[in-house]
């Protein structure tokens, strides 16, 4: 009785067919529409009308017999002519088979030279295009190969009938527990994604972020299954010109044109993105599962991936672990792992012993050696978070518990942070103080001491950004909507913590004072000409989850740096759409640029948008009106184009605050251009100065036999390119403010 019990179980488990069965029965009968056959889809994704395809003449088919092939059905081999038999040696044929033109040809690919031609391989039920060289395929099944391709050395390559490619829908038939999720931000699940080929990090985080919204939850999943054909039987996919090699299993891919994949170890259920423009490449060791790579990838040495997206031109190499992530477009992640995260574009990480998890990062971030964010949990349950504005720059062995949040553009001081933190001070350094137990936050760091890399930013990331179609849109300047309200936030904290610690110090401080009254204390002592905080202890609030202090440095220096920033961004902007409006003035500018400041933005993916107008995003989705991923893509594209007149007018916002007025006058226009004048100057000085004392550290110098081998290996400061190029900069703004002041 144990025994046929057992034996049943081995039969459930390796089943036994008859030869004329394989490649046969792909769609089972019950999902099989009426009057259609198992190759309705497969012809929908491969025409045959539109060549003459024929059987084997008795002459072909004798010289392959001869060559060593086999077919259990020689009449289910369809070729097209020219058709060269003599290129197909020992291989074997199953189902219905199609063969495009295949001459005595040589393919080339890195210096490989391959004979087109069928060579000792298994071909079941496959379209396979012109002029295509399969050697030593071992597996191929219901698979369409496109022309010019090189598939060789290869263990399996197949297709199942329910083959999603990666996207997170389920199939006629199917259980909604297959249906693959990321579980993004969240270790949980409770903010989880179903992925679709297109989505981009704004589709993520609309999805992700607003859990609260159950309609829109349920909208957004209906979209995505909506998205694809739920029947069965679609064929796996290889593009034109596509060089699979030495790898070991391939199965439910779908493979665009001219994509490159050498040595991998195993890829299921995926969607790889490719194009004679941007390019993917798959390397060595690899190994992916339940995902979708865009265009333009590269993902090379012994990288596991499972349940992921990577946005268009991103990178994994190097052993790196991406696990239920999400990773922006124009990233690198190496040699390290990534488990449960929202990455926005422009992410760097790049260091073996880094760890990132349950985290959404709103790009532009790096992430130093030894960095570990998200390390451990602060109570018995994986629910917390870390949410990190765009930036976010943990330094080298920085580590930080979940819950955190951190503004834009914060560094981390290396240090063990021992507590959460929420940290609203934007360009911020951080520093554990463990002698002094106690945390300090220098505000405005980057502007006051890191000047080079702060001015060097949007350039960088701008100019690394290559994709050739850009579905997301991105803003790369530092100082934009959402790190302006950031600092606008700042200023007004500064100015309340400022005025408690002088009513303290003065013994004035009472439990009865308004805010407003500590914060006009404050406010005097930050706008005056002089610093006049420097015996004050300034402590932050509600920054750190400890009893110990959090100081505030250089206070007042900080204030008047944050000045800095909104003059700078408020008056470029504004000489922006001047720049836009050659018939315009300063009246017509001020007339069209007059309006409400719009004070709480959403970084959607990299694209900032007004909250107001997500509110309207997602109630239209819910109602309705957006029934697609493409018409909400069209929405970001619409939001987009509205954003330079958007921005534009907070700028103008921003410096009537400045200027304490509701309506800004020629004269002040005019103050303001000058003041911004000096502010470019300011910066073209402290982007030299920042650079410059690398070149005086004498540590630096001590590696150099003298001054001429430190020329000849870095060069001088002088000769930097983006130093130069700020200078340039400066000169051109200053005639540009002298041309408006003419205008106005």
């Amino acid at each position: 009785m144990n025994q046929t019990k057992l034996g049943d179980r081995i039969m459930d488990h390796v089943k036994i067919l008859q030869t004329n069965q394989i490649g046969k029965d792909f769609i089972p009968a019950e999902y099989l529409p009426k009057g259609k056959d198992e190759y309705y889809l497969r012809d929908m994704q491969f025409p045959k009308k539109e060549k003459a395809w024929r059987h084997l003449n008795h002459v072909e088919l004798e010289q392959l017999i001869k060559n060593g092939n086999i077919s259990n059905n020689w009449d289910d081999i369809y070729v097209i002519d020219p058709f060269d038999p003599g290129l197909i040696l020992n291989s074997e044929f199953f189902g219905r088979v199609y063969i495009g033109n295949l001459s005595p040809l040589v393919l080339e690919h890195h210096d490989l030279q391959i004979p087109t031609g069928i060579v000792q391989s298994k071909i079941v039920a496959c379209d396979i295009g012109n002029d295509v060289a399969i050697h030593n395929v071992s597996y191929l099944a219901h698979m369409i190969i496109g022309d010019q391709c090189i598939l060789m050395n290869i263990d399996e390559m197949h297709t199942t009938n329910h083959a999603k490619f990666g996207n997170g829908i389920i199939k006629e038939g199917e259980s909604e527990s297959v249906r693959i999720w990321l579980d993004v931000m969240n270790e949980t699940g409770g903010r989880k994604i179903a992925p679709f080929d297109g989505m981009i990090p704004g589709d993520a985080y609309l999805w992700a972020k607003y859990r609260d919204d159950h309609v829109l939850q349920e909208k957004l999943l209906s979209m995505t299954q909506n998205r694809f054909d739920a029947r069965r039987g679609y064929y796996g996919s290889v593009g034109n010109q596509v060089v699979i090699k030495n790898s070991r299993i391939l199965k439910d891919v779908k493979i665009g044109d001219c994509c490159y994949i050498k040595g991998a170890n195993k890829l299921k259920n995926l969607t790889i993105n490719s194009s004679s423009n941007e390019r993917s490449q798959v390397g060595e060791g690899v190994e992916l599962v339940n995902g979708i790579v865009g265009y333009g990838c590269h993902i090379f040495y012994g990288v596991k991936a499972v349940r992921f997206i990577l946005g268009n031109r991103a990178n994994l190499k190097y052993g790196a672990r991406l696990i239920n992530s999400f990773l922006g477009a124009n990233s690198t992640i190496s040699c390290c792992e990534v488990l449960n995260n929202l990455i926005f574009p422009a992410h760097e990480q790049h260091h073996n012993n880094s760890f990132l998890i349950a985290s959404v990062v709103l790009g532009q971030s790096n992430m130093a050696a030894g960095a570990t964010i998200g390390s451990n949990h602060n109570s018995r349950a994986n629910d917390n978070e870390v949410q990190a504005g765009r930036g976010f720059w943990p330094g080298l062995c920085s580590s930080i518990k979940h819950s955190c949040r951190f503004a834009s553009f914060v560094l981390l001081a290396k240090g063990d942070y021992p507590a959460e933190m929420d940290i609203p001070l934007p360009f911020s350094l951080l520093n554990n103080n463990v002698s002094g137990d106690r945390l300090e936050v220098m505000p405005a760091f980057w502007w006051m001491h890191n000047m080079y890399a702060l001015a060097r930013n949007a350039w960088k990331f701008q100019n690394r950004d290559q994709r050739q179609v850009k579905i997301q849109n991105i803003e790369f300047e530092a100082l934009a909507p959402d790190t302006i309200e950031e600092i606008l936030k700042a200023r007004h904290l500064l100015e309340i913590w400022t005025g408690k610690a002088r009513l303290h110090a003065s013994g004035k401080l009472r439990r009865d004072q308004s805010e407003t009254e500590i914060a006009e204390t404050g406010r005097k002592l930050l706008a005056a000409a002089r610093d006049e905080t420097q015996d004050l202890e300034v402590l932050g609030e509600h920054m750190e989850k400890s009893r110990r202090k959090v100081v505030i440095l250089k206070v007042w220096a900080a204030f008047q740096a944050y000045g800095q920033m909104l003059y700078d961004y408020a008056v470029k902007n504004m000489i922006r759409y001047l720049d836009e409006h050659a018939e315009a003035n300063f009246d017509t500018m001020n007339q069209a640029l007059t309006a409400p400041r719009i004070q709480t933005w959403v970084n959607l993916g990299g694209q900032l948008v007004p909250e107001k107008d997500v509110d309207k995003l997602r109630s239209d989705i819910n109602k309705g009106k957006l029934k697609s991923w493409e018409s909400v893509h069209q929405r970001y594209d619409d939001l987009w184009d509205q954003y330079p007149l958007e921005k534009q007018k907070h700028a103008l916002a921003v410096l009537c605050g400045l200027l304490n007025t509701r309506t800004l006058t020629q004269s002040q226009w005019i103050d303001a251009l000058d003041k911004a004048v000096s502010i470019q100057e300011y910066i073209r000085d402290k982007v030299y100065e920042s650079r410059k004392k690398d070149y005086d550290n004498p540590f630096r110098q001590a590696t150099f036999r003298n001054p001429a081998e430190m020329t000849a290996t870095i060069g001088k400061v002088e000769e930097n390119s983006f130093i130069r190029q700020i200078r340039e900069e400066t000169e051109i703004f200053k005639k540009k403010v002298s041309e408006i002041k003419k205008r106005s």
